[in-house]
């Protein structure tokens, strides 16, 4: 009995030790490198800045332009060396741009996606065509980036040799989400008239009653677990600190995200205008490729897929993988198994 009792003993004392360790580590979380991969800035206004990053091997002719979302921050595209979609991209060749946005400020609160289209993606892809000395682009867009990308590509394919989507929100009453849920019942214009841009704590607050016990409780008993495996620690920090960095998005941006794509549907109904043009899936003509996550729990697979029924591409792909929405693209699982197929397909594409 003695014995039993020592040996609970020093498993307490253990463990208690885990979670001394593990709250330090927390402590020191904003010290975190991310972003590792080489870059310049060859744009940039209060709203982006538009990022390059060099191919690593012989360079394919088409240039891809990243479009990240407005929400969150666009280092989870580039966490860490070996968990990096843009550096992989790189490794493959490729000549990669990435649409890096600014928080807005109070005094960008009627920026809507007229602005961010028309005008902040446009003026970025002619930033690439100029500088790659290419007519074309191929297009690539993350979750609400994507969907964006999709616009892009309904009014500006002359400018598009190929798009790929992950994650796209289109068809809205189709998303089983709880992001869904939320947005459609969202009383979006009151919180726009009071206070402007839609807060960062508000869409922290949405995030984090998705999976309140995985993303509260077990993620940090898993933390205390693996407290001495430095390679789980420095990906658990990386992660711990995008989640919590959320930006504010603006204003007349938000409504239309919810009124016109969540509530009522427009974009795939081909009923979305921005300012004076209107969004048209069925003009899309490019070669398209479009990538979801069986597991998605903020953009169901059910949202994403009908873009392939909706545009009018002869060649069009949907590849299904067996992840989840950060694990499509910043994941071991992502550089062994979806990229390489990424790759693969623009390539076919792209002249050497």
């Amino acid at each position: 009995m003695a014995k039993q009792d020592n040996t609970f003993g020093e498993n307490l004392k253990s463990y208690s030790m885990k979670i001394k360790k593990a709250i330090e580590t927390l402590s020191k979380g904003d010290s975190i490198t991310v972003g590792s991969t080489p870059k310049e800035i060859i744009g940039e206004n209060r709203l982006y800045r538009l990022l390059h990053y060099p191919p690593n091997a012989i360079k394919t002719q088409t240039p891809i332009l990243i479009v990240y979302a407005l929400i969150n921050k666009s280092y989870i595209l580039d966490l860490q060396q070996d968990k990096s979609w843009i550096r992989n991209l790189a490794d493959q060749g490729f000549d990669v741009y990435l649409l890096d946005w600014k928080a807005p400020t109070n005094a960008d609160k009627y920026v809507s996606f007229n602005e961010y289209v028309n005008s902040y993606l446009d003026e970025s892809v002619d930033s690439v065509l100029n500088q790659s000395s290419v007519e074309k682009i191929n297009l690539q867009g993350y979750c609400m980036g994507a969907t964006m990308s999709t616009m892009y590509a309904s009014l500006y394919q002359e400018k598009v040799k190929t798009l790929t989507t992950i994650s796209p929100v289109i068809d809205t009453s189709q998303d089983t989400t709880v992001i869904g849920n939320i947005a459609r019942h969202l009383d979006i214009d009151k919180i726009v008239d009071t206070l402007g841009n839609f807060p960062s704590q508000k869409l922290y607050e949405c995030f984090s009653i998705l999976k309140p016990f995985k993303q509260g409780i077990n993620k940090y008993i898993n933390l205390i677990e693996h407290i001495d495996n430095d390679s789980f620690v420095q990906n658990f920090l990386r992660i711990e600190k995008w989640i919590y960095d959320t930006p504010p998005i603006a204003g007349e941006t938000m409504r239309q995200w919810i009124k016109d794509i969540y509530k009522n549907n427009k974009l795939f109904q081909n009923r979305m205008c921005l300012e004076d043009k209107m969004v048209d899936l069925s003009k899309i003509k490019v070669p398209l490729l479009n990538i979801i996550a069986e597991e998605d729990h903020l953009v169901s697979p059910d949202c994403s897929a009908p873009l392939n029924k909706a545009v009018s591409s002869e060649d069009k792909q949907l590849m299904r993988f067996n992840t989840g929405h950060v694990g499509l693209i910043a994941s071991t699982y992502s550089q062994h198994n979806v990229l390489p197929k990424v790759g693969q397909w623009l390539k076919a594409y792209a002249s050497i």
